[in-house]
């Protein structure tokens, strides 16, 4: 040991305390731990709580020991002495006898704890200091235990797995009103479930007297709890989750809460019933989510049946289109169960549904005929195709050479085991005024708003009926192939998202198309509900294979070239065919599956557009979510009315002559709908107007040049006028302000998009 702090500390000398700080840390770092035993052993002595000269001279030994372990980084070396000494302290009184002042022993663990907490990250650390951290919370020092919760917090980010074995003693802290642990709970229960579910009923009792941002965590453990489908579990909640779904900064979360207990316990929800109605009525984005409860309440016995089926056709009135396929979905899952149920009074309730008239006529005429009960839910499947088809008059001379083709997927409310019917086709009018007119909906018309009932039933029938040619070379192809197939789609698409609309246009170099994507969650904050991310790409035929892949894994038959989908996709192919290139027919028995190339092709241009900043694969619901429905427990940080979302330095491009270019660096901030920063000496340069977000086109990352080694950091902004370019300190800060711009881009975009429709 140092001859210096062995002066000090065998002879207790405090005037030569002081003398410690001026020696290096490097010089005393070999003495640390044998101090810090030397310490233990003079705050263990009977009489160290009454002599104030000894508590002088250990409080500054302990505050140089501790500044010089963090100059030399030397926690691991001088860790076990260390938590040592902080273990003894629990040995000794720390309640405080007065509001104000600490234990001699319970300052002496507030200065070790935070040298031994910052270490959170450090495994080898925190797996000595964890046991003991967790006894400080039992020992009645309530701002020892504030801090050191704080602390426990980072560990349950960092390394959570060492805090399970203590799970209920963190939750018999929380339960004395030490709330802030509650950000704990979420990260462990994966791991240690049974003590959470045991204390759960008074953990949520607590709701009403927590913070906002402890609320928050509760409930993220709730959702955590309903994810994993525990039945009972949860059922007690119900009452109070209930009770703060009118509540703008949860009901998003409480509803998807609701949605994951309806999966296994639906009857639960059935007296929550009225509340949902009326959160539908005030946040029409969750109608979504509450369609699916009502469906899966729906099912549960013929009562709950009718009550849940009035409220899912009256939506059909009430709500935008982006919403109808989840509600035909539900109403479907419903009357394949209790497929008499609308017999009586179909009628009546589809009258309700003024909005969607030709799907009420489909289902009520088919529901009430009990001949065609079992097709009904492939009537469902049609009501693009159908709607469309009854409010267009036919065309029979339509030449598809001169065709705009569109292809929409709305296969989510197709059953994938045992229909084999086409998803919704939509039929729009071409650039050259002509509208693709598919067999067999070609005899389906509407003359002046009355249709006749035999010719609406044959057209359908016809439609129901999809031809199976055994001499159709690409039908005998996929039935060798099918479930291949499907392996295949299954992986293809963790990878690569189908496009919900698919637009073949001719340039003036060559064809192109327009790739339209949605979010199908559409929660509250989605960034796409309304709008859709557009891509432009010059591989059409790429594209349309891949959406024949998806469009036929739907099915457990194999699709011949006669039904309508793949028609659609034929003339699509066609519309793009270049010289020399085979028909789709040939070319899908050629090669079903895409080549590797191609396919990383097409995830390369996705990256490129950035739209893995946007979306992302949920493995939970197998779909492709923006980034909003994926992070949900970001959504709140996002939206934060003032806060940015992110800030600090930037480089910009200045060009001032054409061969004088130079970097100017400002600080910038993005919040709300623009990206700010700091004006120059001059209030009047244009460059120190704000960037509008929803007037952004497109953000992207410069691509690299090998004479530029600097350039993977910057990224460009391409307004309707104007182009920035900016370069960040490092790629990874790069890729955060390119993700960050991009969902602010989107978010503003899409208010724009609701603000718009409020308007209209």
């Amino acid at each position: 040991m140092h001859h210096l702090f062995q002066l000090v500390l065998e002879q207790k000398d405090l005037s030569r305390a002081g003398d410690l700080f001026s020696l290096d840390d490097f010089d005393i770092e070999d003495s640390l731990s044998e101090a810090l035993n030397q310490i233990k052993l003079i705050s263990s002595s009977p009489d160290y709580q009454s002599n104030d000269n000894d508590q002088a001279v250990i409080e500054i030994c302990i505050t140089r020991i501790t500044t010089a372990i963090r100059e030399t980084d030397s926690i691991e070396k001088h860790g076990k002495a260390l938590v040592s000494l902080w273990e003894s302290c629990l040995e000794h009184n720390l309640k405080p006898a007065t509001k104000d002042e600490d234990t001699p022993h319970a300052k002496i663990a507030s200065d070790i704890m935070s040298c031994i907490l910052q270490n959170y990250n450090r495994p080898s650390i925190m797996s000595l200091a964890i046991p003991v951290a967790i006894r400080f919370l039992q020992r009645g020092n309530k701002e020892l235990c504030r801090n050191m919760s704080s602390y426990i917090s980072l560990v349950a980010i960092a390394k959570a797995d060492l805090l399970v074995d203590h799970t209920e003693t963190i939750i018999k802290s929380i339960l004395q009103g030490n709330s802030m642990l509650l950000r704990v709970l979420p990260s462990v229960y994966e791991m240690q479930p049974l003590p959470i579910h045991q204390f759960l009923r008074d953990l949520v009792s607590q709701m009403p007297h927590l913070e906002e941002g402890e609320q928050h965590h509760m409930l993220r453990l709730l959702q955590a709890i309903a994810k994993t489908k525990q039945p009972k579990v949860l059922s007690a909640t119900v009452p109070v989750l209930t009770e703060y779904l009118s509540d703008p900064s949860y009901s998003d979360i409480v509803v998807n809460i609701l949605l994951d207990i309806s999966s296994y316990e639906p009857l639960t929800l059935a007296g929550s019933l009225s509340a949902l109605k009326g959160i539908g009525e005030h946040f029409p984005c969750l109608i979504g989510q509450i369609a699916k409860i009502y469906g899966a309440v729906g099912r549960v016995d013929e009562m709950m049946a009718k009550t849940c089926l009035t409220y899912l056709v009256n939506q059909l009135n009430n709500m935008e289109h982006s919403f109808h396929h989840i509600l035909l979905m539900e109403i479907r899952n419903i009357t394949n169960i209790f497929n008499e149920i609308l017999g009586i009074q179909g009628r009546d309730m589809y009258r309700m549904s003024n909005s969607l008239t030709a799907i009420a006529k489909i289902l009520n005429e088919y529901l009430n005929h009990e001949t065609l009960l079992t097709c009904s839910s492939k009537h469902l499947a049609l009501n693009s195709a159908s709607r469309k088809c009854l409010n267009l008059d036919s065309r029979q001379d339509t030449e598809y050479s001169e065709v705009l083709g569109l292809m929409s997927f709305s296969h989510m409310f197709l059953n994938q085991e045992d229909e084999r019917l086409p998803s919704g086709l939509d039929i729009l009018n071409s650039q050259v005024e002509r509208t693709l007119l598919l067999d067999p909906l070609r005899n389906c018309t509407e003359t002046k708003g009355v249709t006749e009932p035999n010719q609406e039933n044959q057209s359908t029938l016809d439609i129901i009926k999809e031809p199976q040619n055994e001499h159709d070379k690409l039908f005998l192809h996929l039935k060798e192939n099918i479930s291949k197939l499907k392996s295949y789609v299954a992986e293809m698409g963790k990878k690569i998202p189908v496009p919900d609309q698919c637009v073949i246009e001719d340039t003036l170099k060559s064809c192109v198309t327009k790739l339209f994507f949605s979010c199908p969650m559409k929660a509250h904050y989605c960034l796409y509900s309304k709008s859709s991310f557009i891509l432009i790409s010059r591989h059409p035929q790429i594209w349309i294979h891949i959406m024949f892949l998806f469009q036929q894994s739907l099915f457990s038959e194999p699709l011949s070239t006669q039904t309508t989908s793949m028609q659609v996709l034929k003339t699509l192919w066609e519309k793009t065919q270049l010289k020399g290139t085979h028909s789709f027919e040939a070319s899908i028995t050629q090669s079903l599956f895409p080549h590797k190339k191609d396919l990383d092709l097409i995830h390369t241009h996705l990256e490129e557009v950035r739209f893995f900043d946007l979306f992302g694969y949920s493995e939970e619901t197998g779909s492709w979510l923006c980034f909003m429905c994926n992070n949900p427990e970001k959504a709140t940080v996002v939206n934060q009315e003032g806060q940015p979302l992110i800030e600090g330095r930037l480089k910009e491009k200045q060009v001032r002559w054409k061969f004088i270019k130079r970097w100017k660096t400002r600080y910038f901030t993005l919040a709300g709908n623009q990206l700010l920063f700091r004006k120059g000496k001059c209030k009047d340069d244009p460059d120190d107007c704000p960037i509008e977000l929803s007037k952004v086109q497109s953000v992207k990352a410069v691509a690299k040049k090998r004479r530029d080694r600097s350039l993977p950091r910057a990224f460009e902004i391409f307004t309707d006028n104007k182009t920035y370019v900016f370069k960040a300190k490092d790629e990874k800060n790069a890729e955060e302000w390119l993700q960050c711009i991009n969902v602010a881009v989107a978010q503003a975009k899409e208010r724009e998009s609701r603000e718009a429709t409020t308007y209209l």
